[in-house]
C-alpha cells in the first residue's frame, strides 16, 4: 500500500519519476512514438537484461539505442553482423607490440567494440553462430577471455541486437538458447500517421536536434541495485508461476491447446524475467508495488522468443503471439 512507503521511498520514486519523464522529453526530439517500445527498453536496462528488438527496416531501431546512449551518458559501439564476421572482431584480439629501444617483442590485447556500455549488435542473425556465441559470455558474465585471459567490461553493460524478419535468406536464425539470454524480444511496428507525419517533418530539415544527457552511469547502477529491492507478493510470484508453467507441454499446469500448439515452452528464467520486467516497470511509473497488471504488461515481450509453436499450430496459423494471448485469457490470477 502507498501509505506503507517513508518518506526517503517517496523521495525514491519522485526522482525515478522526473528521470523518466527527462529521457521522454529529450528522445521525442529525435524519436517520435513507440512509447511502448521505449519503455520496454528502458525496463530491460533497469532490470539489467539484453534485448533483442526485431522490426523492419527503417523504423529508428538504430537511432532510438544511439539516442539513449546520448540520454544516459553511455558509451556506444555498434557491431554490423555479416557472414565473414569473426569472434575476434567483436572481443579484440592480442597483437605483437616491438619496444624500439630493446627490440623485445609482447602481446597486447587491442579491445573490440564490445568493450562498451551499450553495444548495438545490428542484425545479429546475419552472421554464422560461432560468432553469435562470441557474445554469450559477456551477456551472462559481463567479461570477455581471449587467449586465456579474462578481461572485465565497464558497467553497466547492455546488448540490444535487432533482426529484420523479412529477409530469411542468408541468415541463420539463434537457437534457442542462446534467444533465451535475452530478456526481451521487442516488437517496433509502423507509425501512426500523425506519427509518420512529424517524422516526416523532423527529419526533412537541415537543423538537427542536440541531446542532453540526463544521468549518469552510477545514476543508472543504483537504480538497478534499487529495482531488485522491489517487494513482490506472494499472490503475484504464484501468479507468474503459473502462466510460465502452463507454457510447457506435458505438464499438469499446461492447457489442451498448449499440448496441442506448443513444442517447447518457457524456462524457469522466463519466471525470473517476468517478476524483474515487472519490478522495473512499477518502479519506472513512481510505484512501489508490484500488480498482476505489471506481470501481464512484460508477458509478451518475455515470452514471445520463448514458445516455440508445434506443426499443428504452424499448419493452423498459429503464433506465439495468439498462444500468449490466449494463456492470458485462461490463466487467471
Amino acid at each position: 500500500m502507498k501509505e506503507t512507503i517513508n518518506v526517503s521511498e517517496e523521495e525514491i520514486l519522485r526522482e525515478v519519476e522526473g528521470i523518466r519523464s527527462r529521457i521522454n522529453q529529450e528522445l521525442r526530439k529525435v524519436f517520435i512514438g513507440q512509447e511502448k517500445v521505449v519503455e520496454e527498453v528502458l525496463i530491460t536496462m533497469l532490470s539489467r537484461g539484453h534485448a533483442l528488438i526485431t522490426g523492419v527496416p527503417g523504423l529508428g531501431k538504430t537511432l532510438l539505442i544511439k539516442s539513449l546512449s546520448q540520454l544516459l551518458n553511455l558509451n556506444f559501439n555498434r557491431i554490423q553482423f555479416t557472414p565473414d564476421l569473426m569472434p575476434s572482431d567483436i572481443t579484440g584480439t592480442d597483437i605483437i607490440e616491438e619496444d624500439t629501444a630493446s627490440g623485445k617483442r609482447t602481446y597486447k590485447f587491442l579491445t573490440g567494440p564490445i568493450f562498451a556500455n551499450i553495444v548495438l549488435a545490428d542484425e545479429i542473425n546475419r552472421t554464422p553462430p560461432k560468432t553469435q556465441a562470441a557474445l554469450l559470455e559477456s551477456m551472462q558474465e559481463y567479461r570477455v577471455t581471449v587467449g586465456g585471459k579474462t578481461y572485465p567490461l565497464d558497467l553497466p553493460f547492455f546488448v540490444l541486437a535487432t533482426q529484420n524478419p523479412i529477409e530469411m535468406e542468408g541468415t541463420y536464425p539463434l537457437p534457442e538458447a542462446q534467444l533465451d539470454r535475452f530478456m526481451f524480444n521487442i516488437r517496433i511496428d509502423y507509425p501512426s500517421l500523425e506519427e509518420e507525419r512529424t517524422i516526416v517533418k523532423l527529419t526533412t530539415y537541415q537543423q538537427v536536434p542536440s541531446l542532453s544527457p540526463v544521468i549518469e552511469k552510477e545514476t543508472i547502477i543504483r537504480l538497478q541495485d534499487l529495482t531488485r529491492e522491489v517487494p513482490v507478493s506472494d499472490f503475484v510470484m504464484n501468479y507468474a508461476l503459473k502462466l510460465v508453467r502452463a507454457t510447457r507441454p506435458g505438464s499438469p499446469d499446461a492447457p489442451d491447446f498448449v499440448n496441442e500448439w506448443v513444442t517447447w515452452g518457457a524456462s524457469p528464467r522466463a519466471i525470473q524475467y517476468l517478476i524483474l520486467g515487472a519490478k522495473a516497470r512499477t518502479l519506472l511509473r513512481g510505484d512501489y508495488n508490484v500488480s498482476c497488471q505489471d506481470i501481464r504488461e512484460v508477458t509478451f515481450p518475455v515470452l514471445r522468443h520463448r514458445i516455440i509453436p508445434s506443426f499443428n499450430a504452424e499448419a493452423e496459423g498459429k503464433t506465439p503471439e495468439e498462444i500468449i494471448q490466449k494463456l492470458l485469457e485462461e490463466i487467471k490470477e
